[in-house]
């Protein structure tokens, strides 16, 4: 499945990346797409609407949410990861993999995935950095203290400065993936809104994201240059802000924290309504290009 240079693509416009989710308890649409057909039209979706990336999770991880074993993740995708490489809507399209296990990580690449998404940093699985390093394929380590089932605890919740902490901790996990072998060029970052934050937190990591690649840049050059990825789609928070208990009610929400978040320098949107935020996108992107020109 031929990629290109799709990902060195986020230089010139915002990424729109699409949530697939085959898991039967997922805060947004948990069950839906379990079956390999619905999947599949799912994704077809997804691209029809201008999605560069579709990121396939077989694990939920939201809060309090089961832990499965590598094994039963793996009885998950792998049926949809196997039809979804032979659609010819992939083509030029990366294939992410929301795990954070370098079993699955490994077995996925193996099957054709072309990206790894992992929201534990490398934290919650120690082998996925080096497993990583040989597949050659982008990593998006986020940002998270504890794993799915802590990671609202309030001690973990606890930021004396959210901005200046997350940079540095997630400055922790990408020197941690250099370490292990991942170069530079293969490294985004995530700062994790609604993983270890509360509402108030996820819209200070929203409008501080220059301070946070300013904050990475005081302890590397290289780090301030990564490419950042924001996921606010359908989150908790936007909820609280607008009322809305359905997440489904929340994507018009989610479109304006994409704005926001394109706007203060996010590079990669994930998303789950892949229609709106692209149009966000397009008119987040034309209106940075306009202020670059004055």
């Amino acid at each position: 499945m031929p990629v290109g240079n799709t990902l060195l693509d986020w230089r010139e416009r915002t990424l729109v990346m699409g949530v697939l989710n085959l898991t039967p308890d997922s805060f947004s649409d948990g069950g839906k797409f379990q079956e390999v057909e619905a999947a599949i039209s799912q994704a077809k979706l997804l691209i029809s609407e201008g999605a560069d990336i579709i990121d396939i999770g077989a694990q939920s991880t939201r809060p309090f949410a089961r832990r499965l074993s590598a094994n039963e993740e793996l009885e998950r995708l792998v049926p949809v990861l196997d039809a979804i490489t032979k659609i010819p809507e992939m083509e030029g399209k990366l294939l992410s993999i929301d795990t954070f296990y370098a079993q699955v990580a490994a077995e996925a690449v193996k099957r054709g995935a072309t990206m790894i998404n992992d929201v534990s940093g490398g934290q919650l699985d120690p082998n996925i950095l080096e497993v990583l390093a040989e597949l050659g394929v982008p990593y998006v380590t986020m940002h998270m203290r504890g794993d799915p089932s802590t990671m609202q605890n309030e001690q973990n919740l606890q930021y004396d400065d959210v901005c200046k902490e997350v940079a540095s901790e997630l400055y922790a996990r990408l020197r941690a993936a250099e370490l292990s072998g991942i170069p530079l060029w293969r490294i985004v970052l995530d700062p994790g809104i609604g993983f270890s934050k509360k509402s108030t937190q996820n819209i200070e990591v929203i409008a501080g994201l220059e301070s946070i690649r300013e904050e990475m840049g005081r302890m590397s050059l290289g780090a301030s240059h990564v490419p950042i990825l924001l996921g606010p789609s359908r989150k908790r928070f936007l909820g609280e802000i607008c009322n809305r208990v359905d997440p489904v009610e929340r994507d018009a929400a989610t479109a304006s924290a994409v704005t926001i978040a394109i706007l203060n320098g996010a590079n990669i949107v994930r998303v789950h309504n892949v229609r709106y935020n692209v149009d966000a996108a397009k008119v987040s992107d034309a209106y940075r290009k306009y202020r670059r020109k004055q």
